[in-house]
C-alpha cells in the first residue's frame, strides 16, 4: 500500500516535470488565492497582537471620553449621522476637572488634543506636512501606554505656564537629529520655537497606516494657545480597578449629562469608550475583512480547480495508452483511480504550497520594507493547505473516475 502510494507521487512529479509551463500555469489560480489568504491574513492577526498589547498597556481600567465616535463601525444599523454629531459641544478641560472631582471611582483624568499634518523645522532640516502634534496635560503618558524613552515628559508647571517644550516621536526625532542627542535642542512648529526635553520609545504603526512614532507632545495650555482654544479635547479616564469601570462609566456620563444639559430622554452628546469595546470593534472589522479575503481565495481556487480539471482531462486523453498497458497487465480500476487522483490533489497541493511561500515572502516584505506589524496564525496555514488539497480531489474526481473506466482494448488501439 504504502509502495503503491509512493509510485503514484513519482508518477504525479514526473507528470509535472514534463510539462512545467503548463503545470504553472494551471496553479496560478490557487497560487493567487493562498497568498491572498497568508498576506491578508498576516496582516489582520499582527493587526490584533499589536491593539492587544497597546490596550494591555493602557491597563484594564482606563476608558475614553470623546466628542466623536471612536473605532470602526461596520454594519447598516450603526451608521453615523455626522451632521448632527459634527453640532455637539467639545469637550474642554474643565470637563477633565470635573470628572476627576466629581466621580469616587475615578482616580486620574488626562486629556489630549490633534492637530494632524504639521511640518517641524529645525535649522538644518525638517519633516514632511504629515507629523500629529498632541497638546496633552501631564497625566496622559499614564493612561495612554506612552514610556519617555529618553529625557523627559513636560512638567505641570510648564503646563500651567504654557511653556514651548515638546516631547519628540522617535521618527521625527531620527529624521531632525539623526547624529545629535535631541534633548535640549530647539525645533519649530508654525514659526514658533520650543525647546525639545525628550524623546518617546517607539510604538510602531496601526493597520500600517497611522505611525505612532510620528508624533510631537506638547502641553495642553501651549497647544491651545498655538493651534486655537476652541478645539474640542478627548478625556482619558482611570477607574480605581477593573471591577470598578462599569461604576466609574455610569458617574462620568452622569456628570457630563449635567454640564451638558441633557434632559432625561435625551440621547447622549458624547461617546464613551473602553479598550474592549474598540477591541470588538476591530474585530467586528477583522472578521468582515476575513470573510471577504476568503471569498477572493474561494474565487481564486473555483479559477484554478478548474485549470486542473482541465489538465487532468488533457492528461487522460494523452495516456490512454499508458492506461490500457497498465490495466492489461493488471492494474486494478481503484489503482488507475487513486493515481490519476493523486495527481491532482499533489497539483493543487504544491499551488498551496506556492502560494504559501508567496503569502508568507509577502507579508515578511512588508514587515521589513514598510514597517507593517505582521503575524501568520497556524490556523490560516494549515487552512489554506486543507482547501487548496481539497479543490484537488473536488475537480480531480472527475477526470479520475473517467480514465480508471476506460475499456484496456479501446484504450491500446487509442492513437
Amino acid at each position: 500500500m504504502i509502495r503503491a502510494a509512493l509510485d503514484n507521487f513519482r508518477l504525479a512529479f514526473g507528470t509535472f516535470v514534463a510539462h512545467p509551463l503548463r503545470t504553472m500555469l494551471t496553479l496560478l489560480g490557487i497560487v493567487i488565492g493562498v497568498s491572498t489568504v497568508m498576506v491578508m491574513m498576516a496582516l489582520l492577526e499582527g493587526l490584533r497582537i499589536k491593539v492587544n498589547k497597546d490596550m494591555g498597556q493602557l491597563g484594564a481600567n482606563v476608558f475614553r471620553v470623546d466628542k466623536w465616535p471612536q473605532g470602526f463601525r461596520i454594519g447598516g444599523g450603526n451608521q453615523m449621522n455626522w451632521n448632527k454629531i459634527s453640532k455637539r459641544p467639545s469637550l474642554t478641560l474643565d470637563d477633565k476637572r470635573a470628572i476627576l472631582e466629581h466621580c469616587p471611582s475615578v482616580i486620574r483624568t488626562s486629556a489630549a488634543g490633534w492637530a494632524p499634518a504639521q511640518r517641524v523645522k529645525t535649522a538644518l532640516a525638517e519633516t514632511q506636512a504629515n507629523v500629529f502634534i498632541n497638546g496633552t496635560t501631564v497625566e496622559y503618558p499614564d493612561t495612554a501606554g506612552i514610556v519617555v524613552a529618553f529625557g523627559r515628559y513636560f512638567s505641570e508647571q510648564e503646563d500651567i505656564d504654557g511653556r514651548s517644550v515638546v516631547v519628540l516621536g522617535p521618527d521625527v526625532s531620527d529624521r531632525l537629529f539623526p547624529s545629535l542627542d535631541p534633548i535640549g535642542q530647539e525645533v519649530r512648529l508654525k514659526g514658533r520655537p520650543y525647546t525639545v526635553v525628550g524623546v518617546l520609545a517607539r510604538r510602531g504603526k496601526v493597520l500600517g497606516l497611522f505611525n505612532l512614532d510620528n508624533m510631537v507632545m506638547v502641553p495642553m495650555n501651549t497647544f491651545l494657545s498655538a493651534y486655537g482654544k476652541r478645539r474640542t479635547v478627548s478625556i482619558n479616564v482611570q477607574a480605581k480597578d477593573k471591577d470598578s469601570v462599569d461604576k466609574a462609566m455610569e458617574e462620568v456620563q452622569r456628570i457630563m449629562r449635567q454640564r451638558h444639559r441633557l434632559g432625561i430622554e435625551t440621547e447622549n452628546d458624547f461617546e464613551t469608550s473602553t479598550n474592549e469595546s474598540m477591541a470588538k470593534s476591530l474585530n467586528d472589522m477583522s472578521n468582515v475583512i476575513t470573510a471577504a479575503t476568503f471569498g477572493v481565495c474561494l474565487l481564486s481556487l473555483l479559477v484554478g480547480g478548474i485549470g486542473i480539471l482541465n489538465i487532468m482531462l488533457v492528461s487522460v486523453t494523452e495516456r490512454t495508452r499508458e492506461i490500457g498497458v497498465r490495466k492489461a497487465l493488471g492494474a486494478r480500476r481503484s489503482r488507475i483511480l487513486l493515481q490519476f487522483a493523486t495527481e491532482a490533489v499533489v497539483l493543487a497541493l504544491v499551488g498551496g504550497v506556492l502560494g504559501l511561500g508567496l503569502g508568507l515572502g509577502l507579508a515578511g516584505l512588508g514587515r521589513w520594507a514598510l514597517g507593517l506589524y505582521t503575524a501568520v496564525p497556524l490556523w490560516a496555514v494549515v487552512v489554506s493547505l486543507a482547501m487548496s488539497s481539497g479543490v484537488g480531489v473536488v475537480f480531480g474526481i472527475y477526470p479520475a473516475a473517467r480514465a480508471s473506466r476506460l475499456d484496456p482494448v479501446d484504450a491500446m488501439r487509442a492513437e
